[in-house]
């Protein structure tokens, strides 16, 4: 067995381990807006349809898209599983894959390569990178995506906004940023959009941490983080150097407002959002949420870690 394979294989178990410690009483279900049926966790839905299908049909259908986004909730294991299951499954078909990754900043590229090629250990990757300091999520979850990378020698993109511009950007706006950090940023950042702005409007209500008192920035804070991976992966698409499959939060993906639309305003590209969807009881879905859901147990207690990311 080799080392992906056993290190997928933990993964499984923790998985099952921790799922099975932290399921609700209550029943775990999702409807779709339109639909009779009532979905659970394990089942994959094509919104488009409403439909139940299994996993061979939904890698039919989204290998051939020039940009695959695949979401996650970052402390929920089995989501970081279904990455790894689509991802080996997509590269199968797709030789000439690229992995462009939210959790680097961009100018970590360099770092990413060195890994890649085998020019550095893990451990030497994990402090070059300032894993815990830049991301804090268990390296763990991840670690399968980029062994595969590594065996492959699959070029990993490094797509996000250098995090103390996202920082400052939440705490004090974008006009506060001097101009060599604003050329660090792509010029043009669309803060128009009403139905992004809703929605994220309603997550600073519920969730957004104490020390960030001014919405306006905070939503401008978000638009750069996601016009600057919107413009990294529309860059390598325009280069012509293949198919790409992102891996990103839910929050960046979930109707398409977030990175996959401000990529695609870029540059010309096929694109298709997969959501693996935790159910923390009856949930109702939008189906424009995404192209397809794979529905989830929530994170267990033991693996939520609470806030993380740029903030």
């Amino acid at each position: 067995m080799s080392f992906l394979q056993t290190t997928i294989m933990a993964l499984i178990c923790l998985c099952v381990i921790g799922c099975a410690s932290s399921r609700l009483p209550q029943p775990q279900t999702a409807v779709i807006e339109g639909v009779a049926e009532h979905f659970r966790p394990g089942q994959i839905v094509d919104l488009s349809s409403g439909k139940v299908i299994g996993f061979e049909e939904l890698i039919a259908q989204i290998s051939s898209k020039d940009l695959i986004f695949v979401g996650e909730a970052h402390d929920n294991p089995d989501h970081h599983l279904i990455q790894i299951q689509i991802l080996q499954a997509v590269a199968n078909r797709s030789p000439s894959l690229t992995m462009g990754m939210e959790f680097f900043q961009k100018h970590q590229q360099p770092i990413l390569d060195r890994y890649v090629q085998g020019e550095m250990t893990e451990k030497e990757f994990l402090e070059a990178v300032d894993w815990k300091k830049n991301w804090g999520f268990d390296y763990h979850f991840y670690r399968p995506l980029m062994q595969f990378a590594r065996e492959r020698k699959y070029r990993v993109l490094a797509i996000n906004a250098p995090k103390n511009l996202v920082r400052k950007v939440a705490r004090t706006g974008l006009e506060s940023l001097d101009p060599s950090e604003r050329d660090q940023l792509p010029k043009n950042i669309d803060l128009n959009q009403d139905r992004h702005r809703a929605f994220l409007q309603e997550i600073y209500h519920e969730h957004s941490p104490h020390d960030l008192k001014e919405f306006e920035f905070f939503y401008e804070a978000q638009c750069v983080w996601e016009e600057t991976m919107a413009s990294n992966l529309a860059e390598h698409l325009a280069s012509g150097k293949g198919r790409l499959i992102a891996f990103t939060g839910n929050g960046h993906i979930e109707n398409k407002f977030g990175i996959p639309d401000r990529t695609v305003r870029r540059v010309p590209a096929s694109m298709v959002t997969v959501m693996p969807y935790p159910l923390n009881g009856k949930e109702t879905v939008d189906r424009a949420s995404a192209d397809f859901v794979w529905f989830t147990f929530p994170s267990p207690q033991r693996f939520s870690m609470g806030q993380g990311g740029f903030w």
